[in-house]
């Protein structure tokens, strides 16, 4: 075939979605467009393909613990959440802008869904992101020292776009995981953005890491540049449960 040696070149150079689309061009030919038009209609294979297959590196990373959208975010209810706000927040000009954002509430309010909504646009848009229940990250923080990874652990921690640590207060630090905590936000302090969710309200946090000079430094590199979101009202989980008891009774 005449036109195979191009096709098995271009997947040599690894342009396989290019190499389709040729194949595909070869097999129902496009008469009406001219050569620039066809030639468009490659490249633009080519970069869908792998604007995709980016976008899936983006989200395997970011370990998001809810599939969540900005789109399903419920604002039924007194719960605290201005959808003018959270469309602001969706067009990501905080996370450019290297803000943190702190949400707070009770159990089963949200907050993890709102953090995994704005981080999944994140994705979309680009942005590196990870997500992390701090019990969980004192785990990861421990394997990494016992491996002899704990820097290599920091520097990629640090280059993430968008942290999320979740499940904020629900158990007070030891010295080791102040230190910890501090190493993590110093080196992202106004270079990246954190999402925080918390049950505790941000004023019990200094009282939270027992430790003035610990909880001075922290809290200065997480609080003072950031966005809060502060929910209200009766747990989702309840709701749902509710509306699950009635569609089974119907």
């Amino acid at each position: 075939m005449l036109y195979q040696p191009t096709i098995d070149k271009l997947r040599a150079l690894k342009l396989n979605s290019m190499a389709n689309a040729l194949a595909q061009q070869i097999k129902t030919p496009l008469p009406d467009l001219d050569f620039e038009s066809r030639l468009a209609i490659l490249v633009e294979q080519e970069w869908l393909d792998r604007e995709n297959r980016k976008l899936k590196r983006r989200l395997t990373q970011a370990k998001l613990q809810q599939h969540a959208c900005i789109e399903d975010i419920n604002y039924d209810g007194h719960r605290g959440i201005v959808k003018a706000k959270m469309l602001e927040l969706s067009r990501n000009q905080w996370l450019h802008n290297k803000l943190n954002l702190l949400i707070t509430g009770s159990t089963g309010c949200g907050k993890t869904y709102i953090a995994c909504a704005l981080a999944h646009r994140a994705c979309l848009d680009g942005y590196t992101s990870r997500y992390f229940r701090l019990p969980r990250l004192w785990e990861e923080l421990k394997v990494a020292k016992a491996n002899g990874t704990y820097s290599q652990w920091l520097a990629q921690i640090a280059k993430l776009d968008l942290l999320i640590l979740d499940d904020w207060g629900l158990v007070a630090p030891d010295a080791e995981r102040r230190q910890d905590l501090l190493e993590i936000l110093d080196d992202r302090y106004q270079k990246r953005s954190t999402i925080v969710t918390s049950q505790l309200p941000v004023a019990h946090w200094h009282e939270h890491l027992h430790d003035t000079t610990f909880a001075d430094a922290i809290l200065d590199r997480l609080v003072h540049n950031s966005i809060r979101i502060e929910l209200t009202g009766e747990t989702m989980r309840k709701n749902q449960n509710a509306l699950q008891t009635e569609k089974a009774e119907q």
